[in-house]
């Protein structure tokens, strides 16, 4: 009886680059050559979801990586440099960062050391939900600059803080790119000194260490595969202030993400008002063609009460009386929307930014304990000052806001009386009268919006201006078009004169001619600076432990995906070691080889270096044709950790092309090996290969055969205890549970028809919906049979009879 149990295969339409299983659930993240990412489900491998590729990220993606918590979904983008992190739940994009470099791998791990300073800053970590409001919700984001933003981001965002308890994302490239990223948003440390291109990273669970794969370029320009171990301690030494640290920066990044998508909704509001501009006011701007200009005939209307025939033609034929009232409550509801976001979003935003820069203020003070990491006093200053100089130029948007909001309610008040009377008709009490203060809102109006200087032209060209408030909102860095009035702002006398006032550092600067989109800018400029320089210092402090050149790049994998090539590299979290597994293909093609060293890169490791020799049969006691077998020679295609102490593997038969297995490798003896090998600093390891301590190969019944599939590469989960096989041309797969044996399809006798209902319901769950549907009898006898092998494993199957399964059940 086959081991393992498929519980589903599937042929796909496009060849998978890369997959990777949830750490937490039964779901495998699959990315294929045109840039769509897929969700698959364990069972039937039904599809979740899909991400299509997208313009605004990217369609090349070149590593996947899952968050601890199987929450967040990280994925890299070739063509566009780009790193995504993608919330699971919904598939929705959530947090998009831009790189210099390409990146070829990733790592997502979480640290799980305790001690008591941890322990309380988890306790206390929530703390600032006393202190601020909840965040409110960003309505829905609609227009093409924002798609990939969906709505009630909020929540989403917030979910990207995640767990207390620290996580860090690591990012590997060309060049020798390697990044560490705090809770997946903060950038922690940008090391230095890793020659050549990252193929694959594992950070230790213990942060004392990261081991690197490299493939560089040897004296005689051969690519070489090498193995680097980078001493991180400092992370380690300092966990509790790394974590504190990492955590506030998190909700800084979050809340600059939250700023950022509030402005683009306000600028989606303000598109509005501009479309109905465009629609109404100017073009009944563009179509009076009289010499006079429109602004004076208003004016005359305004004063006299009386129009020119040209004017009330356009007034009742292109704007009407109905048009007007439209535009009026459209016009007011975007201002509305827009000063609503001004209150309830960015200045909840820059409240909750000033709180916690605060903190970190008062962390970096605490020089015993931080400033080992880089925080600087001064530059947190500095960010704390950009954000009261964002929180004033919102406050400055509002009255800006409030102002113009008057004068366009009272120029569409008293136009839409002018109308009313043109028209002959009633014009309600409440709308007759006109204060002096109403026909100066209306003058006002009428000379900032229709005026012909050139200087208050709209820049797209408009004959209706409408910078006012617009100008604020432009991603420009031109001074403002229409800045606001400040002479007789008596707190702005006073601080010229004061002389100890004017320069002091408890004010914010306000740049008076600048607009909101530059301010914060400046203000996201400040922050990443300040960002910037614990990952520079921490950068600094990891040094290159341990180099060691394994073996040349065979050419005849050349044109092999990189993605799924070995080596893999595994953290024993309990046994603190970091495991290499790989082949030599051209040295050895029958060996497999494991490297191990210690998380700590002073502490030795005896026989760090052997071999696994695939030549043995692949031992069966049912199998008849054992004998026959034991001339089989293997090499491996692909190899995994299922666990610290178990592989999974993918074999080929050497003799015959054919033979796919796949297979559970138990290392425990291998690993107990105490011959112990000298490695020659001087020479590769493929140089050294006699040298090596060799293992033969033993696999019991964990193996199966995968007929008609040429399989190649492999993706495991041994807590979820799953496999995921894919065919040497990237389209074909097959899903396992491993720790089960598979059905025998000959073993459904009729004899074996009385299993209790609720095991055949449970039976039938577990196959998922795309298995071969078979009837209930076959299933029920299958149950039976499945049940007394795991009970009586030394038992054959022609010994299962009727008699003795009654007699065990």
């Amino acid at each position: 009886m086959p081991a393992f149990r498929q519980v589903g295969e599937k042929q796909l339409p496009n060849p998978i680059l890369c997959m990777a299983w949830s750490p937490k659930r039964d779901l495998i993240a699959l990315a294929n050559t045109t840039g769509e990412l897929l969700l698959h489900r364990l069972a039937s491998f039904q599809r979740v979801w899909s991400l299509p590729p997208s313009e605004y990220t990217g369609k090349v993606i070149t590593a996947l990586a899952w968050r601890p918590d199987g929450k967040i979904l990280a994925f890299s983008l070739g063509d566009t440099n780009q790193v995504v992190l993608c919330g699971v739940e919904k598939a929705e994009i959530l947090h998009v960062f831009s790189k210099q470099n390409p990146i070829t791998c990733m790592h997502w791990m979480e640290v799980t050391e305790e001690n008591s300073a941890l322990s309380s800053f988890y306790n206390s970590e929530d703390k600032s939900k006393l202190f601020l409001p909840k965040l409110p919700t960003l309505p829905k984001s609609y227009s093409t600059t924002s798609k990939i933003f969906s709505e009630e981001k909020s929540d989403e965002m917030m979910n990207l803080l995640g767990e207390v308890r620290l996580n860090i994302l690591v990012l590997g490239g060309d060049a020798g790119f390697v990044e560490l990223y705090a809770y997946g948003m903060y950038k922690i440390a940008t090391l230095s000194g890793v020659s050549g291109t990252c193929r694959s990273l594992s950070l230790s669970s213990d942060l004392k260490s990261l081991s690197v794969i490299t493939e560089v370029r040897s004296a005689d320009n051969n690519p070489e595969v090498c193995y680097v171990q980078l001493d991180t301690g400092l992370l380690s030494d300092c966990l509790p202030e790394v974590t504190r640290m990492a955590r506030k920066f998190t909700h800084i990044s979050t809340l600059l993400q939250y700023l950022h998508l509030s402005l683009t909704c306000m600028c989606e509001a303000w598109e509005d008002i501009l479309m109905q501009m465009d629609l109404r006011l100017t073009k009944f701007v563009q179509e009076k063609n009289t010499s006079t200009q429109v602004q004076d005939e208003f004016l005359e209307l305004l004063l006299w009460g009386q129009s020119s025939p040209e004017l009330q033609a356009l007034l009742m034929n292109q704007l009407t009386v109905k048009g007007l009232k439209k535009l009026g409550q459209s016009i007011e509801s975007s201002y509305s929307s827009i000063q609503k976001l001004v209150i309830s979003h960015l200045q909840s935003g820059s409240e909750a930014l000033l709180y916690h820069l605060s903190e970190v203020k008062g962390m970096s003070l605490w020089k015993e304990k931080f400033e080992s990491l880089g925080l600087d006093s001064a530059a947190i200053e500095g960010a704390i000052t950009a954000v009261g100089s964002f929180s004033l130029k919102a406050n400055e948007l509002l009255q800006v806001i409030d102002k113009s909001m008057k004068n366009f309610k009272a120029f569409f008040r008293w136009l839409y009386v002018a109308m009313l009377r043109m028209c002959e008709e009633h014009v309600p009490p409440e709308l007759n009268k006109m204060t002096q203060k109403d026909i100066a809102f209306v003058a006002d109006f009428l000379s900032e919006h229709f005026s012909e200087n050139e200087e208050l032209f709209d820049r797209k060209g408009k004959y209706f201006n409408v910078e006012r408030v617009g100008q604020y909102l432009k991603d420009e860095d031109e001074d403002l078009v229409s800045p606001p009035n400040t002479k007789g702002n008596q707190w702005l006398r006073f601080l010229q004169e004061s002389s100890h006032l004017k320069e002091s550092p408890l004010l914010f600067p306000s740049y008076p001619q600048k607009s909101l989109h530059f301010v914060k800018r400046m203000m996201e400029n400040v922050i990443e600076q300040c960002l910037q320089k614990p990952s520079e210092v921490i950068g600094k402090s990891v040094k290159q432990a341990i180099y060691l050149p394994l073996y040349t790049v065979p050419e005849s994998s050349e044109n092999t995906p990189r993605l799924f090539e070995l080596p893999s590299l595994w953290n024993d979290k309990k046994g603190k070691m970091h495991y290499v597994v790989f082949c030599m293909p051209e040295i050895s093609p029958c060996k497999l080889y494991i490297l191990r060293k210690g998380t700590d890169p002073n502490r030795h490791i005896p026989n760090s270096v052997m071999s696994v020799d695939l030549s043995h049969h692949l031992d069966n006691a049912e199998d008849g044709n054992a004998t026959a077998q034991s001339h089989y020679v293997y090499s491996c295609l692909d190899a995994r950790f299922y666990e610290d102490d178990m592989l999974t593997v993918v074999l080929q038969g050497a003799e015959d092309n054919g033979r796919r297995v796949l297979a559970q490798l138990p290392l425990a003896s291998t690993l107990s090996c105490e011959t112990e090998f000298s490695w020659k600093q001087n020479l590769r390891l493929d140089q050294q290969n006699s040298a090596i301590p060799c293992q033969g190969l033993v696999l019991g019944n964990q193996w199966r055969e995968l007929e008609n599939m040429k399989a190649q590469f492999v993706a495991v989960n041994g807590i979820r205890k799953v496999a995921c096989v894919v065919s040497a041309n990237l389209r074909h797969i097959r899903v396992f549970e491993m720790d089960v044996e598979d059905e025998d399809d000959e073993g459904g006798d009729s004899q074996n028809a009385s299993a209790d209902q609720e095991g055949l319901e449970t039976t039938m769950s577990s196959q998922g919906q795309g298995e071969d549907s078979a009837d209930a009898n076959c299933k029920a006898g299958e149950l039976e049979e499945d049940g007394f092998q795991k009970a009586e494993e030394h038992l054959t199957e022609e010994h299962l009879g009727t008699e003795e399964a009654l007699g065990l059940s």
